[in-house]
């Protein structure tokens, strides 16, 4: 997401209005902590039991998800994949935390199995978030040296104290900010 809006956004001029945010109780249960799965042994039954404690600590990844789209501006919908071993305080509470975490809405799907009507209430969701005003904006300006903007984004991304850069990557920073400002001579220099 943060790769889109601030970079093929700001290129291609596409301004979003809404971000939908997939999440299933499993995906959810494994960021809280649950047990590896591994295909083609059977889930472990912290997956196929109830466990909403398991679920909570989970939410936390979605919790940052939400607020990560916020920083562009743009609403959120939570798109919470049901599927038939989920309950619905499972699906509930997943619900509750993000409206909570600060997403415009957040509804049970079950278009997997249902087709398109199990998808209707996300689509009227979607719709009702995409008719807000769009508040979309950029994370940096695009005129901030390229450290700044790594150091943003490293930042309210993905929660860092700050960066280092080993030589290699200064290295490269340094070159790129050299092509960056001949390529802006260039183009300059033609108008």
């Amino acid at each position: 997401m943060e790769k889109f809006f601030n970079i093929k956004c700001r290129y291609s001029g596409l301004k979003p209005h809404v971000v939908v945010l997939v999440a299933t109780v499993r995906a959810l249960k494994m960021h809280g902590g649950g047990p590896t799965v591994t295909a083609g042994t059977p889930l472990p039954k912290e997956y196929i039991e109830e466990n909403l404690a398991l679920l909570e600590a989970g939410c936390s990844n979605m919790r940052k998800q939400v607020e990560n789209a916020q920083l562009f501006g743009v609403p959120v919908v939570v798109a919470v994949n049901a599927f038939n071993i989920d309950t619905k305080a499972e699906l509930d509470l997943i619900c509750k935390l993000a409206k909570a975490a600060g997403a415009f809405d957040a509804v049970h799907c079950s278009h997997w199995a249902a087709g398109g009507t199990g998808a209707v209430d996300l689509a009227r969701a979607v719709q009702k978030a995409a008719d807000l005003p769009s508040s979309f904006k950029f994370l940096y300006d695009i005129e901030l040296p390229i450290v700044d903007k790594i150091r943003i984004i490293a930042q309210k991304i993905y929660g860092a104290d700050d960066i280092e850069l080993l030589p290699e990557a200064q290295h490269k920073v340094d070159l790129y900010s050299k092509q960056e400002n001949h390529f802006w001579s260039i183009l300059v220099a033609q108008w």
